[in-house]
Parts: C-alpha cells; structure tokens; sequence
C-alpha cells in the first residue's frame, strides 16, 4: 500500500457504482502562496489528536480557531482538553474560542457555532473531525455503543454541517474560500471492510456519504466539501484503545493529516471538492518526497507502517485530473 504506486492511490468511487468519480490532479500551472490567516475554523473534537493538529497547523497562519469538543475538565485516560488546547492554538499564533460542546445534541452545536460568529464575525471552515469507534462484531458491540457511533459519526457530521451552512454562504459571497472538511475514508463496500465491525463501518461511511451528499447540494454555492483520510494508522489516544500496541508503533504522527488537510483547505473552493483525499498521496502531489519525520517509529521502514482501516491493497486505475500546487513550507 505504501511505495512506488502510492501516489495513485487516490479513491475512486467505481467499487461502489455512484454516477459521480472523486480523483485528484495536480495542476503544475499554478504555483500559488496559501495561508489561512485570518480565517475562522469550528474544528469538532479538536481537544486532541488529528483535530487538534489540524487546529495548530492553521494557528501558525494566525487562523482564528473555534474548539468544539466534549473534555473540559482533565481525564487520566485521555491528554487535553478544549482549555489546554485553546492555550497550545495561542502560543502557535493563532486565536482559539474554547467551546463545551457534544455533537450527539443540536441544541449544543447551535449554541457552539453561535458563539464562534458572535467572537470571530463569521466561519470560513468546517472540519468534522470527531468520530466514536468501536472495532467490535455484531454480537460484542451493545446496542448503546452502536447508537454512539451513529449520533456521533454520520449524524453529528450532517448537524454540525447543516447549522454552519448559512455562515459558510457568506464566506463564499466574500469570496473566502468556504471549506468543509469531513475525516472520513473513500466508501468500498466490499464485505472485507464490514464484516469484522459492521456497526463503525456502517457509522463512519455515513461520514463519506455526506461528503457525497453536500458536494453536489453545496458546488452551486461555491463551497468545498472533501474527505480526508490516512493512508496508514495514525497515533492517537483513541487509536491506543483499539489497535494493539505493536501496531501502534508502526504509525504516523498527526502531523501527516494536518499538512494533507492545509493543502486541501487552500484549495479553491469553487474547482476542488467532492473529492476523496489520502494524505500521504495529496503530500507526494505537494512535492513531499521524505516521510520519515512523521514516523512514530524513527527505526520502521516504510513498508511496514500498519495501513489504515478502509485503503484497498492495490491502488484504482485513475484518470489524470484540479489540485493546485502551493508555495509552502509543509
């Protein structure tokens, strides 16, 4: 999965038959600067982890960065909370707007995304990040587990998305380059990506039919909607409570998704969504040949990086496609 043919690993959705294709180019014509300096992001569980890095990577452009996120006050089982990454978005540069907010409730959300335009004057970017998982057959998984998955992963995205569309309007009219941003894999609904936890699978692609959904009803209002997804593990909190750590330690950083998602989110809004991106193959296109700095385990060679969860073995055959490349230092 990781070598030579990894940069045509982007997904096409022909396995699942939809009428609509999502591949990448890259479009050596245009050599542009980015920067999301001055623009306003709501980031769903962005106390840790990919969200987290994700908010960081925006901060250093001085990025104005609400924190939806559940933890407010310290776990011993999970680092941070929405406070100490508000104060880590601050000495990176950025503005941060700490919001206790659980996305399994509307009223919430409504409240946290009110509270974002209230400090910042509007949103700019949407990234649903948070996601519950449960990597458990149908017999080991409860009925209450599987409910939190769905409110969490497909309903949680589709709310949080709903809610902010009003203000990512007015970011397109002023021509602010409207984003969202959904942490979710390319749907392949092969029985090999069901059968072992059908109740996450069934959870998380409701993510990727989103992306699906919105990219059409939102491309006439000149706001991207694209999905984000690493090609191999990633190390976080989450990640250490289902995978074993052998597999753990042959993981990448966050740093891998936060560089892949600065690209997409400088993207032009009106030509690229719809699309189904693999972090480490949107770097490759970037002209990121060393991946070594985002290995956990300086010492794990390439190939044995553990892949992630939903990536065929063998990349799709892909036409040539509107992906500009983009003056920055990744």
């Amino acid at each position: 999965m990781i070598g030579a043919n990894s940069t045509n690993h982007f997904m096409r959705l022909a396995a699942c038959r939809f009428p609509r294709f999502v591949s990448v180019y890259v479009n050596t014509t245009q050599n542009n600067p980015m920067s999301l300096k001055g623009k306003t992001l709501f980031i769903t569980g962005a106390s840790r982890g990919i969200g987290l890095a994700i908010a960081l990577r925006a901060a250093k452009d001085g990025a104005n960065i609400a924190i939806a996120a559940k933890t407010a006050d310290p776990n011993p089982k999970l680092p941070g909370t929405i406070y100490s990454a508000a104060a880590e978005i601050e000495r990176a540069g950025g503005k941060a707007l700490p919001i206790v907010c659980d996305i399994r409730f509307e009223d919430q959300i409504e409240s946290a995304i009110a509270k974002t335009v209230e400090q910042f004057g509007g949103i700019d970017i949407v990234i649903n990040n948070a996601s519950a998982i449960s990597l458990t057959n149908t017999t080991d998984t409860s009925v209450k587990k599987f409910d939190l998955m769905n409110q969490v992963n497909g309903r949680g995205t589709w709310i949080t998305s709903k809610l902010a569309l009003p203000y990512l309007r007015q970011s397109a009219k002023k021509g602010r380059n409207p984003h969202i941003l959904v942490l979710a894999p390319p749907p392949d609904l092969r029985q090999m990506w069901f059968e072992a936890n059908v109740a996450y699978t069934m959870a998380k692609y409701a993510m990727s039919l989103c992306v699906i959904g919105l990219s059409g009803e939102l491309e006439q209002d000149g706001i991207a909607v694209n999905a984000l997804w690493p090609m191999t593990s990633v190390e976080t909190s989450a990640m250490a409570n289902v995978i074993d750590p052998s597999k753990l330690s042959k993981s990448r950083a966050t740093d891998i998704v936060s560089d892949a998602a600065y690209v997409v989110l400088n993207q032009p809004s009106t030509l690229f969504t719809g699309h189904f991106v693999i972090d480490e193959v949107i770097l490759r296109h970037q002209g990121v040949t060393d991946f070594s700095k985002y290995k956990i385990d300086p010492n794990c060679l390439e190939k044995d990086l553990t892949p992630d969860f939903f990536l065929p073995p063998q990349p799709y055959n892909m036409p040539p496609p509107p992906l500009q490349v983009l003056k920055a230092k990744l």
